[in-house]
């Protein structure tokens, strides 16, 4: 495991604050405010979860991809959960722990985009699009 790996209590920390800038956040707080009802037990599961990806805890039981499928979750839902997981990484942990957090973050967060159908935004490459004649 990596030296710069935070321990199960930083994690409960940074999964605490994190979630207490989602309940509020006004984009992301309609969604997910609506489909928690306990966020103490909410808070938990998740530190399970981010222990179990981090520090291989095995800890996690659940399925992440059937949990959003049931909720209206876009695209740009999860670039700003992105940004405020960048920021209160940031807030909590080095930054080596941070970059650590925010690495399994962005995989998690594209894999579940892929597999909930939600498209990223194409990234314009400056390429126009010339229709072929035959």
């Amino acid at each position: 495991m990596p030296a710069n790996l935070p321990d199960e209590a930083t994690i409960a920390r940074l999964v605490d604050r994190f979630y207490d800038k989602v309940r509020i956040d006004p984009e992301l707080g309609p969604v997910f405010n609506p489909a928690v009802h306990d966020w103490a037990e909410h808070k938990k599961l998740l530190t399970t979860f981010w222990c179990s990806v981090a520090r291989r805890a095995n800890s996690y039981r659940g399925n992440p991809m059937a949990a959003h499928q049931r909720h209206p979750v876009r695209a740009e839902h999860f670039d700003r959960w992105l940004a405020l997981w960048r920021a209160t990484c940031a807030e909590v942990l080095d930054a080596s722990g941070a970059a650590l957090m925010i690495d399994y973050a962005e995989r998690i967060g594209q894999s579940l985009k892929l597999g909930l159908g939600l498209r990223p935004r194409g990234r314009d490459l400056g390429v126009p699009i010339v229709a072929r004649r035959s």
